[in-house]
């Protein structure tokens, strides 16, 4: 296997970048999977200052390479080649959490509702999912228990509408700000601009979401607390753990994905190091230290068999990384449906 290797561009752009920059670092552990190669180059942006630093820089010298924004990992596949360009991730200064009224959550001072607006949380684009819903129910807070099942980070939640138990990021998102980490776009915009489908934004692979203004509406601390436990105990029942990225494929409009794969008999299939969950067909499992293109051999194996006796040709709801294909290495996919809901009972994940 031949691995990404740095070019003199990047080598000169990590030079440019100082500490903030990684040479060749290993995306694997910081994926959910927990397999695949390294980044040709790992930018890390710890907080708004170093955000201010690091724009003009790949302004200057990153237009023209290929950018991918990582999250947590949760939805995302590397190839064991690893990805020949430049990955961005945001730190801990982006995990914010503002609640509404006296209560700021980290320290600030809270939001108030404006212009005959809901109650409003305001969440950084680093913040985990799991650790808003606990916290937002805590508070007494209604609207975002279902978030606890989505492993991803809030940014990667609003770039890609993730969603689950009944919810998702159409149904509670006001605004959102971004920036273009290459261009000199940035700005606050409202929930229409994104023009959400299933899965899928206008966000664009250089734009950068912050933060995030949720709605939300007074409740009670033990019944949302309750809820949250109910989600995560559903989740335990009924989907495997492990090394995985939750649901490979999208739902067919009225049809489950999973339920597809296990009547095409595809339970418990294996490549290599990797195969289809026996508890929950629409997962693919990795074993530890196993081969991420073993993953992805699955995933193409899954999808022919279920077009071949199923007559219905799956979307891969997992983004891939460094495998041939577009700009960023994301394998071009059938048509994107419009539905944005599924018998599965669980449209879980944001992000990569």
């Amino acid at each position: 296997m031949v691995t990404v290797t740095p070019s003199d561009e990047l080598r000169a752009l990590a030079s440019a970048l100082g500490a903030r920059a990684t040479l060749m670092k290993p995306l694997g552990p910081l994926t959910t999977y927990g397999v695949g190669g390294p980044a040709a180059l790992f930018v890390e942006v710890e907080g708004p200052g170093d955000l201010e630093a690091v724009r003009p820089v790949l302004a200057d010298r990153a237009s023209s390479l290929p950018l991918f924004v990582i999250g947590r990992g949760s939805n995302l596949l590397v190839a064991d080649a690893g990805f020949d360009g430049v990955v961005v991730h945001l730190g801990s200064g982006f995990a914010s959490l503002e609640l509404p009224g006296g209560d700021g959550g980290d320290g600030g001072g809270g939001l108030e509702a404006s212009g005959g607006e809901p109650p409003v949380v305001r969440a950084g684009a680093a913040l985990a999912l799991p650790v808003l819903a606990r916290r937002v129910a805590d508070a007494g807070w209604t609207g975002l228990a279902w978030a606890v099942g989505v492993p991803g980070s809030v940014g990667g939640a609003v770039r890609m509408n993730a969603g689950g138990h009944g919810s998702d990021m159409a149904s509670c998102l006001l605004r959102y700000r971004w920036v273009d980490l290459v261009g000199p776009g940035a700005g606050t915009d409202e929930l229409a601009k994104l023009d959400y489908g299933y899965r899928s934004s206008s966000v664009t692979a250089t734009q950068l979401v912050l933060e995030a203004d949720l709605r939300v509406a007074p409740g009670s601390a033990a019944a949302e607390q309750a809820e949250v436990a109910a989600i995560v105990r559903w989740r335990r029942e009924n989907q495997p753990g492990g090394s995985n990225a939750g649901s490979v494929f999208t739902n067919p409009e009225g049809d489950s994905a999973g339920r597809l794969i296990d009547e095409a008999g595809l339970k418990g299939f294996a490549i290599g190091t990797a195969h289809v969950s026996e508890k929950h067909a629409n997962f693919i499992q990795a074993e530890r230290g196993g081969r991420a293109d073993d993953v992805r051999a699955v995933m193409e194996h899954v999808r022919a068999v279920v077009a071949e006796r199923c007559g219905i040709t799956l979307r891969t709801e997992v983004r891939l990384l460094g495998f041939e294909g577009g700009e960023t290495g994301a394998v071009p996919e059938p048509e994107r449906p419009t539905t944005v809901s599924g018998p599965d009972g669980d449209r879980s994940k944001g992000a990569p």
